[in-house]
């Protein structure tokens, strides 16, 4: 098996040298294939562990531009020695550098207030109307603007920074399956310099996006 397919899987997924000869052999050594392998093994192993205690982990803290912007994040899996894996820690850095920037209002859509998300389908539907689209299709057309809503605000179901083409649910699969225990993302709070306050406009998402991609 060639050794630099094996090398170009693992910087691309984090998987290990074994997941990812055997992902390989079982793709014919297409790469893509082999990508998607992991991943739907990921999936596979987070949904085995969803029900699995985690309780360990750390707590990570991250502050941009000389204190701009400031994030604390608990991030948990099951046992300590995981939690200071190399890996695990690089997962957190990046989730918190990733709140950084892309300024989550939620943790997840189930998260969100019924209230808050009534109101977004309110101002969504009238919308749709002004924008003289069909009264039949409108609805159908709320809940798609209500999913973008979602994975916009939520973030789970954000589009991770530094490869958006990958939500952070997707990211932190990847990792339960390199590591084999369940890992979640229990709490999180970001703080932005003069937040809430009159103040010059500034871009600090935008900022903190351009130093870590």
């Amino acid at each position: 098996m060639d050794i630099n397919l094996i090398k170009e899987l693992r910087e691309r997924t984090g998987a290990g040298i074994n997941e990812c000869k055997k992902a390989l052999a079982e793709t014919g050594e297409d790469i893509e294939k082999a990508i998607q392998f992991l991943r739907e093994k990921g999936a596979a192993t987070a949904v085995k562990k969803a029900s699995r205690i985690a309780s360990e982990g750390v707590v990570e803290s991250y502050i941009h531009g000389g204190g701009k912007i400031g994030v604390l994040l608990e991030v948990n899996c099951e046992t300590d020695f995981v939690a200071r894996n190399e890996q695990f820690t690089s997962l957190v850095k990046d989730i918190a550098m990733h709140i950084a920037a892309a300024n989550p209002k939620y943790l997840s859509k189930e998260e969100v207030p019924a209230a808050d998300v009534e109101k977004e389908r309110e101002v969504l539907r009238a919308q749709a109307l002004n924008e003289g689209k069909p009264e039949k299709i409108v609805d159908k057309m709320v809940e798609g603007r209500i999913s973008k809503f979602y994975s916009e605000n939520c973030l789970l179901e954000q589009a991770f920074v530094k490869n958006p083409d990958q939500t952070i649910t997707a990211l932190i699969t990847e990792k339960i399956a390199t590591l084999g225990e369940k890992i979640s993302v229990r709490r999180f709070v970001r703080w932005e310099k003069g937040e809430g306050l009159e103040k010059k406009e500034e871009n600090f998402a935008e900022e903190v996006m351009s130093q870590i991609k």
